[in-house]
């Protein structure tokens, strides 16, 4: 599990944890981040990995110099495992029942399919986003991809992409054999999940397509006999405010085949803010 938090002034980036409410069985140590933009200055974001882990457990940890405990479940090692869904979270007036129907749900793991805070360059909303967050983030592993709202690209004043999904939310693209925070894959009792980039590139010559066709190929479905793919552009949908979108459209074009071939089991998409579901069709 990593383990990644803010503060405002430097703490070590260390993590005590264990099995009690004492959490001082281990220590792990990380590495300690940060990123500007425009006139915003994050303060240090401390990233730590603690493990090995039992699956299906739960650990008591505290961070840095603080005295505060916190707990969280580790995932079961095979089924079943119950998955928390959603995409386009933000913080609107829904937000909080969301998060209440997420809490009530006793999940493993959440998978979220891409814009998360809805800052859109206004970097404060990330730190809020994360207060909010916290309660149940801080309890169970939540993976991530990016959106259309994470992107904060300005024109000449801001050329970097996802700086701060970047640094907020750093992923295990490495681990996966991904050269980028934008795609990666991971294992998790059973499923192989698979985070693809809408707002990355693509198509044929990409850096992401050759690692999907290579992460694909390297599927074992007798260890992981489900394979699960999520984005945030949906390929199919039959909402009128969401159509011919090059995010959607070009990415189809592109991946469409190497997913059909590897026989992906499930595709979640986000972006369009309504419900709508495919049944299995068999050929």
């Amino acid at each position: 599990m990593r383990i990644s938090w803010f503060t405002i002034y430097p703490t070590p980036a260390t993590v005590q944890y264990g099995l009690t409410p004492s959490a001082d069985s281990f220590n792990a140590t990380g590495v300690i981040d940060s990123y500007h933009y425009l006139l915003y200055y994050s303060g240090p974001v401390h990233n730590v990995i603690v493990g090995p882990l039992h699956p299906n457990t739960i650990y008591y940890y505290r961070m840095g110099d603080s005295n505060k405990v916190y707990t969280f479940k580790t995932p079961p090692s095979q089924f079943p495992i119950k998955f928390a869904v959603v995409g386009d979270l933000g913080q609107s007036e829904y937000t909080q029942t969301t998060l209440q129907h997420i809490s009530n749900s006793t999940y493993d793991m959440l998978l979220l399919a891409g814009d998360l805070s809805y800052a859109n360059t206004i970097q404060e909303e990330w730190e809020s986003f994360g207060r909010l967050i916290e309660p149940l983030a801080s309890q169970r592993p939540w993976m991530v991809t990016t959106g259309d709202h994470d992107v904060e690209k300005i024109f000449i004043l801001h050329r970097r992409s996802f700086t701060a999904y970047n640094t907020r939310y750093l992923m295990p693209f490495n681990e996966s054999g991904s050269n980028s925070n934008q795609y990666y894959s991971f294992e998790v009792a059973g499923v192989h999940v698979i985070m693809l980039g809408s707002y990355t590139d693509f198509d044929s010559k990409s850096d992401q397509y050759k690692w999907l066709q290579g992460d694909l190929k390297k599927l074992d479905r007798v260890k992981t006999p489900w394979v699960v793919v999520m984005f945030h552009a949906p390929w199919y949908n039959s909402n009128t405010g969401h159509q011919g979108e090059y995010e959607s459209v070009e990415m189809k074009a592109s991946l469409e085949d190497l997913l059909y071939q590897a026989r992906v089991d499930l595709v979640i998409s986000a972006h369009i803010h309504a419900y709508e579901r495919f049944v299995s069709i068999l050929i």
